[in-house]
């Protein structure tokens, strides 16, 4: 066997450490079952793909089951680029701004209005086709379309205030049909014993349809520290009947469940939930969920272990959810170092071999990548010294997973060199000064602390939800950042109450909280100097950078003349397509920019009179390709910059012009 990670020999107060190693047996022909040291069964090296990806269509979110964000389509390319105009617009109404990513499936387009509504639209002309009557919240990021084989039956599989729905793509009707009265309550299914909410598990992770199978990853059901478990839970399609379920938090008898504390509260342990996105490898019939931070968030004194199987990447089969491989990247978090990105799938080039890679890219800026049918990791991943903590009763990891290529798309650190110099300036020595003499500040894995931690990259930064783009033809990941410190000053919470509630609670322990503090200045300016967001591609044959380029500005500072200094904390969502063209949307200029995908130049830009934010679809109707953005609202952490007030909420959708 070989082991892939350093143990932690010597180091006390964590449980089965050797049981992070992901260990790959060495094959001299590659055709046998890839075994993992930790039990459990890797894919044969050599397994022949099931089907091919659907590069055309546009059929769920992110473009469908293997979220590349890539687009086959060209008509759109670098040379036409500029002749795009706007074909149609669709206004979503009073309410929430759209950040929803448009399906396309049974010649409709699928988008939600400003009240939570589903919306079937023509998708060459933006005209409502029907608009349905489901009551309460829908997911706010996308929806999975479902065809049957012969294509006389469409659905879109929607969680709709915590019932898993079918809905007939053809009239925005629920199909009664479909589980008990035409819903399954995902409350249903969770182990006996467990934290079960009162009110409905509602996630915006839309989940992923394999086949007749709709996978669902379920949420926490509460921000504290006894939670529901956040297990993953597949459904028949047709009938709603459930198939199987993956425990997030491995209950007794399953592997990893020594990483936790053995208590007679356990079942009261939760988080552990993919609340983001995920992937369906349809080749190989993996589905890959990344998994979030246990709850508490940014205390583990009575959680102490690893806490399998919290910040992973797990590799399930797809028709049984049986655990194939995973890798931890944060051991005991205590940062809220969820992973928010969807695992992006390709093949490469590797001296000489052609290897299929699952890429994991994260909060702390990282880039995880492996063979995604054995979970060897493709570059060596270093365990890493990291701080202590000195909370009472804290048992902080020892040492963190860290790739050794390729390297970080961020910056790692934020000091009294790194501040702002757009701020006020009594901004700017108010953090010189916590920044010298106050704070806490040794890295990115600065634990929390009651004097206060400089966490940078911080958990709202890095890469999260729909940053991140692939290009599987050209083998390159584009990586859209958030450069966003924040603080993490804890505080006791000596009520009696919050102790009781606390599982697992021993004599030094006390329940910590976190005011919530993204370090966002007086001038709604983020704390640390330009760029504030960088645009990154990787080629993921070699692993080196392409480019690494300021994305997008703000429009309070080019007014000024200042330019080049990436866009605020934005919520981008980068597509890729055959016309060799990155589209990239920044909310802080209230831009969609067509990029050269080889290089990173601008071709084409567009600016809106609002946000725009979310994932943007492109699709094919009639022999014309057409872009669709969602736009509406201020933006994500925009609201104190002085920008104007934004412009009506709507879907924009660009194409070249007619006949050209």
């Amino acid at each position: 066997m070989i082991n892939l990670s350093i143990n932690r020999a010597g180091q006390s107060g964590f449980k089965n450490s050797a049981l992070r190693a992901v260990a790959i047996s060495t094959l001299a022909l590659a055709t046998a079952a890839c075994a993992t040291a930790d039990g459990g069964q890797g894919m044969a090296a050599t397994s022949a793909p099931a089907a091919e990806y659907d590069y055309v269509g546009w059929d769920g979110y992110l473009g469908g089951g293997d979220s590349s964000q890539y687009s086959a389509l060209d008509q759109i390319n670098a040379a036409n680029v500029g002749q795009l105009e706007v074909a149609w617009t669709y206004s979503t109404g009073e309410g929430m701004p759209p950040i929803f990513s448009p399906t396309i499936g049974g010649g409709r387009m699928y988008v939600i209005n400003g009240q939570s509504k589903l919306v079937a639209l023509d998708p060459a002309t933006g005209e409502e086709l029907w608009v349905s009557d489901l009551e309460g919240r829908v997911g706010s990021r996308g929806v999975n379309y479902w065809e049957s084989e012969d294509g006389s039956e469409g659905r879109l599989m929607v969680l709709n205030d915590g019932m898993l729905r079918a809905v007939d793509a053809s009239t925005g009707k629920m199909i009664p049909s479909f589980g008990t009265n035409g819903g399954v309550d995902l409350r249903d299914a969770l182990p006996e014993g467990s934290v079960i909410p009162d009110g409905p598990l509602m996630t915006n992770n839309p989940g992923r349809i394999y086949k007749n199978t709709v996978i669902m990853s379920l949420p926490a059901g509460a921000y504290d520290y006894a939670s529901a478990p956040a297990d993953i839970q597949a459904y028949d399609v047709i009938t709603g009947e459930l198939k199987w379920v993956f425990h997030t938090v491995p209950r007794e008898g399953e592997f990893g469940h020594d990483t936790w504390p053995d208590t007679e509260d356990f079942a009261q342990f939760g988080g552990v939930h993919n609340w983001s996105e995920s992937t369906i490898d349809t080749e190989y019939g993996i589905m890959f969920i990344p998994t979030g931070t246990p709850r508490y968030d940014f205390y583990g004194g009575n959680r102490e272990g690893d806490n399998l199987f919290g910040n992973s990447l797990i590799a399930l089969d797809a028709e049984t959810g049986e655990r194939l491989w995973h890798f931890q990247t944060v051991h005991h978090d205590l940062w809220d170092f969820d992973i928010p990105v969807a695992p992006k799938l390709m093949t490469i080039t590797k001296d000489g071999q052609e290897i299929p890679i699952v890429i994991q890219v994260t909060k702390q800026g990282y880039v995880f990548t492996f063979n995604r049918l054995t979970g060897e990791p493709i570059w060596p991943i270093e365990e890493m010294p990291v701080p202590p903590s000195d909370v009472e009763g804290e048992h902080a990891s020892p040492t963190q997973p860290v790739p050794t290529w390729p390297e970080p798309f961020m910056r790692m650190h934020f000091t009294v060199d790194d501040i702002n110099p757009y701020l006020p300036e009594a901004d700017q020595e108010a953090l010189r000064e916590n920044l010298t003499n106050v704070w806490r500040n040794d890295g990115p894995f600065t634990p929390p602390s009651e004097r206060g931690s400089v966490s940078m990259p911080g958990h709202n930064g890095g890469a999260n939800w729909g940053n991140v783009a692939v290009d599987p033809v050209n083998q390159r990941l584009y990586v859209v950042s958030r450069e966003l410190p924040l603080l993490l000053k804890i505080n006791k919470d000596n009520r009696e109450e919050a102790l009781e509630a606390m599982p697992n609670a021993q004599e030094d322990n006390v329940p910590y909280r976190w005011p919530v503090n993204f370090m966002l200045q007086s001038n709604g300016m983020v704390a640390i100097k330009p760029p504030f967001s960088n645009l990154t591609a990787y080629d993921m044959n070699t692993g080196e950078r392409i480019f690494h380029i300021p994305n997008g500005e703000i429009m309070t500072l080019e007014e000024q003349g200042i330019t080049g200094v990436g866009a605020q904390a934005p919520r981008s969502g980068p597509i890729v397509t055959a016309g060799g063209l990155l589209f990239v949307n920044t909310a802080s200029d209230r831009a969609l920019r067509a990029r050269d995908a080889a290089t990173g130049e601008v071709l084409w830009e567009h600016r809106f009179d609002a946000a725009t934010e979310g994932v943007m679809a492109t699709y094919e109707v009639d022999g014309r390709q057409y872009i669709t953005v969602p736009v509406g609202g201020m933006g994500h952490f925009l609201g104190g910059l002085g920008l104007p007030a934004p412009g009506e909420s709507r879907y924009v959708t660009f194409a070249l012009p007619a006949g050209n």
